[in-house]
């Protein structure tokens, strides 16, 4: 194709497209890209088409037509997978970085501006550019909380941003001829991206300008989607690999495998599982234990901790080989069931099957709650019921409220108080109470009873109220794994009604609603408001009469 005379000789950006049938996201993918506010001087596109027999090659020749010098269109008969159109066009790039865009995805205008920006001021090796969710697509958030020159792999979030959506300096990739496996046939960019983190001195960030606009095709036809549990398992186990020969074992290694214990391996255990037949799951059960014996073996039981309950009981079930177990589990996970919780010696359990069955002998580790229980506990409470209680000037509230199952009467005191919001509850869901903080005062005698169905407990008390109080807000005092914790009471959203008569000579009203944040709120006051002095009353008459002769 023939020049212009305003591209650069070495573009700053090679853009690089692998397409299969993707119409019509494709034509707001290109246009996306022919939109950059970089100008088409400094950047070169070369698109691949694996294939396609959607229109996509067409519609890419339509553009190479409409942006002659930008465009370089390869079509080729169709490869299975991203890796070799990848690979055929790292050969042909020119430019000082490369950038690889999903052809159903698409750029913001300021996009690689802002990367090319990034990448020269801290001479960066990769630029993570942020990413948007489009639709139902899961995508990385940690490692955007921030712009940043240069990050850690460990601890920032990299790792679990292993998608090749990103800008690569070319000397590296050409310096150490890193390229696609191509014998991989689903994300065959996590170990491309994992051996550039590895080798790159400088990894940043660029997380004020919303980057990268990435789709979930509403039919589910990417490849990444339908990938069977013998390709997840195979790219692991390649990328394992190949992390072991850059960078040999150490903190490094182990969190990667944590990551893929978290997202890939847990991908296949979860709806995809149920929708297995149950021959099929028991393959998938005998091939993944044996890849987390080659690969993990009694290592899993020093990073278990780092998982949560479900993550680490799904692979005890897999190294036990106990399909129906791990079905059980999988169902329950998947539909947001929670299961009972034990307290216990300062220590909580989350009570799944297996829990203590001497058929398993799972050890208690793998069913504890680390630093979730008071989450638990304060997402679960619900006001069931409510009432006003007047005796002459002696006013209450009479509450029925739902808090899950906290296991045996004598691991646990529960009593519910009024008082103050804790300002410091709205983070983290509860506050704890310090050694030495005053409790809430007991309500008196209440009544603890199983609810219906046994997955959670009812209390009830009545709750004095005064006059002067203001503002209340109904919450749950627990003692929980040797910790006291002060759990707001969650509200359905129905204000209850408004009692008026309350004191004989200087009447109160008293109303209970649920705040915006879906906490059950009580406030008192006066049933009529002091008047204000003679004053004031004209002043703001006057006031208003001045607004209403402007209007």
């Amino acid at each position: 194709m023939t020049g212009r005379p305003d591209v650069l000789a070495v573009p700053d950006v090679t853009v690089v497209v692998a397409v299969y049938n993707t119409m019509p996201s494709l034509t707001e993918c290109l246009e996306s890209l022919v939109g950059q506010s970089i100008g088409l001087g400094r950047i070169e596109i070369i698109a691949v088409d694996d294939g396609s027999t959607d229109g996509s090659g067409e519609e890419l020749d339509r553009f190479a037509d409409r942006f002659p010098g930008t465009f370089t269109v390869i079509h080729q008969e169709n490869s299975g997978g991203p890796a070799r159109p990848n690979n055929v066009a790292l050969a042909k790039a020119a430019g000082r970085y490369v950038f690889f865009v999903g052809s159903d995805d698409y750029l913001g205008p300021e996009a690689l501006e802002r990367l090319v920006a990034m990448a020269d001021a801290s001479d960066s090796d990769v630029v993570l550019g942020k990413m948007v969710a489009v639709g139902d697509r899961s995508i990385p958030r940690a490692v955007f909380r921030s712009t940043e020159a240069n990050i850690p792999l460990i601890g920032s979030g990299a790792l679990y941003a292993i998608s090749n959506t990103k800008m690569y300096k070319r000397a590296l990739i050409e310096e150490h001829d890193i390229r696609y496996a191509e014998d991989l046939p689903v994300s065959c960019d996590m170990p491309f991206t994992l051996e550039m983190y590895v080798r790159a001195k400088t990894i940043s960030v660029v997380a004020d300008y919303d980057c990268y606009y990435a789709v979930r095709r509403g039919d589910d036809s990417n490849i990444t989607y339908r990938a069977r549990f013998e390709n997840r398992l195979k790219v692991c186990a390649y990328a394992l690999d190949k992390l072991l020969e850059l960078a040999g074992p150490g903190e490094l290694y182990d969190a990667f495998a944590i990551r893929l214990l978290k997202v890939d391996l847990a991908w296949i255990f979860g709806e995809n599982f149920l929708a297995m037949t149950p021959e099929r799951r028991a393959e998938c059960v005998r091939a993944t234990a044996e890849f987390m014996e080659d690969h993990y073996g009694t290592s899993f039981d020093s990073m278990e901790h780092r998982l949560s309950v479900p993550e680490r009981l799904r692979f005890r079930w897999v190294f036990a080989g106990q399909v129906e177990e791990l079905t059980e589990l999988v169902r329950m996970d998947t539909s947001g069931t929670m299961p009972l919780t034990v307290l216990e010696d300062g220590n909580a359990y989350a009570r799944y099957p297996g829990f203590r069955d001497s058929l398993y002998a799972l050890p208690d580790s793998s069913f504890k709650l680390i630093g979730t229980v008071v989450g638990r506990l304060g997402s679960g409470t619900e006001l069931q019921s409510a009432d006003w209680y007047q005796d002459g000037d002696g006013f209450a509230l009479d509450v029925s409220v739902r808090v899950p199952v906290l296991g045996d009467t004598d691991s646990v005191y529960v009593r519910l108080a009024s008082g103050s919001l804790p300002t410091s509850a709205d983070k983290a869901g509860a506050r704890c109470l310090d050694k030495g903080q005053q409790l809430p005062a007991p309500v008196g005698d209440f009544s603890r009873t199983p609810a219906p169905g046994g997955e959670a407990t009812l209390i009830t008390a009545r709750i004095p109220l005064r006059r002067e109080q203001a503002k209340l807000g109904l919450r749950v005092s627990v003692d929980a794994g040797g910790r006291t914790y002060e759990i707001p009471v969650r509200g359905k959203g129905h204000p209850m009604p408004l009692a008026r008569r309350w004191g004989a000579d200087d009447p109160y009203r008293v109303a209970a609603r649920v705040n915006p944040k879906g906490r059950m709120v009580i406030s008192t006051g006066p049933l009529h408001p002091p008047k204000k002095p003679l004053g004031s009353r004209l002043r703001s008459l006057l006031t208003g009469a001045k607004r209403s002769k402007r209007k």
